[in-house]
């Protein structure tokens, strides 16, 4: 009778046993839902009192020193400046596209101002004509120019914003997502087509003839004409 080897008996079957891996298809769901499920805490907790900077964002201004690049000498007199408001809406449309797959639509308000100049530095000497007995003055002064439309910021913003899913994965994978540009350059034309309409022209006119007449009487003169054109 042949006697079996203890040290080469298999052990029970309950010792060598493994539990199974746990499949990819599963870890990665359960690892993206408690990232969510972090993110949506983070959000949430500053409803609670004295939680509310775990989370919080530091934001740090690494930029460079502003560097002056020219100076230009202005000889004009800002006369007047209006303050305007437009609202801008903006639609893309792709040809054989629905709106869902291709497209947008923005929704802008653009506040802006507009500035009213004469240029004094036009004025040649010719145009200047005072009396012998330096009582009476007249001036000739070319007319009052608008300058361009300077949009502001801080009173500027999108209403709303409409895109489709191909632009929505291109400003994914976008350096400048979301670019307003557009719509800015848009309220910029619309302000200035204002201006020229609002009579802001004349304004700076009539008081750049206040201002003139205004300094040349306390240096002594009666009579001060100012013509434009």
């Amino acid at each position: 009778m042949t006697q079996t080897d203890p040290s080469q008996t298999e052990p029970p079957l309950t010792r060598g046993r493994t539990r199974p891996r746990q499949s990819l298809w599963i870890k990665v769901p359960v690892a993206l839902a408690a990232v969510l499920a972090l993110l949506f805490a983070g959000s949430r907790l500053d409803l609670l009192p004295g939680l509310g900077d775990v989370f919080g964002e530091k934001t740090t201004d690494r930029s460079g020193p502003a560097l002056l690049k020219s100076i230009q000498d202005m000889s004009r007199y800002e006369a007047a400046s209006g303050n305007f408001q437009v609202v801008v809406d903006l639609e893309k449309d792709t040809k054989f596209l629905p709106d869902a797959i291709r497209g947008s639509r923005v929704l802008y308000v653009g506040a802006g101002t507009v500035g009213s100049y004469v240029d004094l530095g036009k004025v040649a000497q010719g145009n200047v004509t005072v009396n012998k007995d330096r009582t009476t003055a007249t001036l000739r002064l070319p007319h009052a120019v608008l300058g361009k439309p300077a949009i502001d910021a801080d009173r500027s913003y999108a209403v709303s914003k409409q895109r489709g899913l191909l632009d929505r994965l291109g400003d994914f994978f976008s350096d400048n997502p979301n670019n307003e540009h557009a719509v800015q350059k848009l309220a910029a034309q619309h302000i200035a087509e204002a201006a020229k309409d609002s009579g802001l022209a004349g304004r700076a006119e009539k008081n750049t003839t206040s201002m003139l007449q205004g300094l040349l009487h306390s240096l002594g003169f009666k009579q001060v004409s100012v013509v434009y054109g």
